[in-house]
């Protein structure tokens, strides 16, 4: 698509068509590549958000998926899309989306985009290949978003959220829903948030799969407290832990294996915290520290979600000693929620700053990069 064509609302919409979501993707994964500067400098949209999720619900299956290029599609493709995938997404976790997203956007531009435009499949090829090409596109933008591209990231996930529907996969539906909740939560659009976590809501019951059910109540919940409504945050969290007992990992895609106990404790942190009851927070983000170490950057998290909650609690020392081991794991990282994160954690801290242990602290993490 030629620059002086690129309609700057780019990715915004998602399409009717499957030959319209194509030929939308592929300009926008090439204009990233280029780093047009209407995607650099492009907003959040609760509007494309809304409509991205409507159209979710109630379009029609994908219709007619099929390419009629010179090159055949195989197998072999989409499993290379689906381990680069594996391979980035694990990078992303434990160096931050700054290392990698630049990687990921050239082998989507490169290599997924021929398959896409120029490649011979029919139905049941283009339909996994829709699903990977989703997987993908999702991690480019959550990506975007762990690097506070807003804009850019929601663009990401509505086209994903596109190709979803297109392979009529509706876990991997509801999972994209579900980080677009999780986004404007982020942003503080709680609102919005409630309504992407019910459509979340949906996708996952019409795919029967709990763990992402218990994904999107706790996201609703989440929203809630946000907004300051405890008695319906509790209600959400209640569902959480319904769906998330019912749940049969085995029978789930191996991506939704990140969603364990730890990964639901650190999501009832975020809300008890937000919620001010700091005794609930502490007792969650201690059990959220019993996770998979190769997630440094939800390690990060969850330390200064523990560190916050021992504020609300009065335990300045342990407060300290929790937030200097975050502070070192975000200077490590290049990740904007992780700057993010240490940046509001320092805010709680500062009502202390002449505390000895809050002095001690600054001085032991005076030689880290700035977050």
């Amino acid at each position: 698509m030629p620059a002086i064509l690129t309609p700057l609302d780019l990715g915004q919409e998602f399409t009717h068509t499957w030959q319209e979501g194509v030929a939308t993707v592929t300009a926008l994964w090439r204009a990233d590549v280029e780093r047009r500067r209407f995607l650099i400098d492009s907003t959040f949209a609760i509007g494309a958000g809304s409509v991205g999720a409507v159209r979710w619900l109630t379009s029609p299956p994908g219709g007619h998926l099929s390419g009629t290029g010179a090159r055949r599609v195989g197998r072999a493709d989409i499993a290379a899309i689906h381990e680069v995938t594996r391979s980035f997404g694990e990078l992303d976790n434990r160096f931050g989306s700054g290392r990698v997203r630049s990687s990921v956007i050239k082998y989507l531009d490169t290599a997924v985009s021929p398959l896409l435009k120029d490649g011979q499949y029919g139905e049941s090829t283009g339909r996994r290949l829709a699903a990977a090409a989703a997987e993908l596109t999702r991690l480019a933008g959550w990506m975007a978003y762990d690097m506070e591209q807003h804009g850019l990231a929601q663009r990401y996930l509505i086209q994903a959220l596109r190709l979803a529907r297109s392979a009529d996969d509706h876990t991997l539906g509801g999972e994209i829903l579900a980080g677009m909740a999780h986004q404007a939560i982020y942003m503080g659009q709680h609102s919005h948030a409630l309504d992407l976590a019910r459509a979340g809501q949906m996708a996952a019951r019409r795919a029967g799969v709990h763990t992402l059910l218990a994904s999107a109540h706790v996201l609703e919940a989440h929203a809630h407290a946000g907004l300051g409504h405890a008695r319906s945050c509790g209600a959400a969290l209640h569902e959480a832990e319904r769906a998330f007992d019912a749940r049969r990992p085995a029978d789930e895609p191996t991506w939704l294996s990140y969603f364990d106990e730890a990964y639901l404790s650190a999501k009832f942190a975020h809300c008890f915290r937000d919620l001010g009851e700091g005794e609930r927070v502490v007792s969650q983000a201690r059990r959220s520290l019993d996770m998979d170490s190769r997630y440094v950057r939800g390690r990060m998290f969850n330390l200064s979600l523990l560190a916050a909650g021992l504020l609300q609690c009065g335990e300045l020392e342990e407060a300290c000693t929790t937030a200097g081991t975050a502070f070192m794991l975000a200077g490590e990282l290049q990740s904007a929620r992780s700057r993010s994160y240490a940046a509001d954690l320092r805010r709680r801290l500062e009502p202390y700053r002449n505390e000895r242990a809050v002095l001690a602290l600054r001085e032991r993490t005076r030689e880290l990069t700035p977050v």
